[in-house]
């Protein structure tokens, strides 16, 4: 009981450390802040903060709501309950790594709360993609297959956060990432199968398997894809390179089911 009263805390963290959701305070008691091992539930975590977008974009579609105004309600939901995390991080890593000279000017433009034409460029590419690939979603799978759908996305692009987040070492030791800890070896292995499992769940029954390698694929080209940039750029990851990775990897398996299905 104990092991699974762990995991329900560590779920209730990660939720309220990725979201704007707010949890029962009996997870918080005696706890530090740190996520070393709490990285587990990601994929869980990212399941339920998505679930009420993903039900309005199921209820949205069964309504036969048009495809890009399905889309774009369903973002919306999503960045309010995500308080814009993500797409913060992928603003700011797009101005300091695109705008920065070396990498310690990369690293002080990516603590500048200003966004700049290459932050702005990146949240335009992201939200207009995503709404591409739902809509083009929308319009061949059922309403319960396009919800289920966008769960499983939610799964993989935190799996993915946590992924980068273990594979690079910090950039820069008194940023957000570093303050929270390293994800433990196991528990990173933990939230890399339990993110594909919930996935495959998710998907395969609404889906063929070679969608569903092709998103893997994806998700997997675009973490180590962005993990090179980032390791040559700053050195290392930040809590905006983790957010980042969310983003690149949602639209990396959005746009591949998009096309594969």
């Amino acid at each position: 009981m104990t092991t699974i009263g762990n995991f329900i805390d560590d779920t209730a963290r990660s939720v309220a450390f990725l979201s704007r959701l707010p949890m029962p305070q009996r997870h918080f008691i005696g706890y530090d802040g740190r996520l070393s091992r709490a990285v587990r539930a990601f994929p869980l975590a990212g399941v339920l903060i998505v679930l009420p977008a993903a039900a309005l974009a199921a209820i949205l579609s069964a309504f036969h709501a048009p495809p890009m105004l399905l889309a774009f309600a369903t973002l919306a939901l999503q960045v309010l309950l995500t308080g814009a995390l993500h797409e913060d991080g992928l603003s700011d890593a797009a101005d300091g790594i695109g705008g920065g000279r070396d990498r310690d000017s990369a690293l002080a433009i990516m603590k500048d709360s200003r966004v700049g034409s290459y932050g702005v460029v990146a949240l335009v590419l992201s939200l207009g993609l995503r709404a591409a690939a739902i809509a083009a979603l929308a319009a061949v799978l059922t309403p319960s297959g396009l919800g289920m759908a966008l769960l499983a996305v939610a799964a993989t692009s935190r799996t993915a956060m946590v992924w980068h987040w273990s594979l690079l070492p910090p950039a820069r030791r008194d940023g957000v990432a570093a303050s929270v800890g390293e994800p433990d070896s196991g528990a990173t292995n933990v939230a890399l199968a339990s993110g594909i499992a919930i996935a495959a769940l998710l998907l395969l029954p609404h889906g063929s398997l070679l969608a569903f390698v092709l998103a893997l694929a994806a998700a997997v080209a675009a973490v180590l894809a962005f993990n090179r940039i980032a390791l040559d750029k700053i050195g290392g990851h930040t809590g905006d390179t983790i957010g980042a990775t969310q983003q690149l990897a949602e639209m990396s398996v959005l746009f591949a089911l998009a096309l594969a299905l």
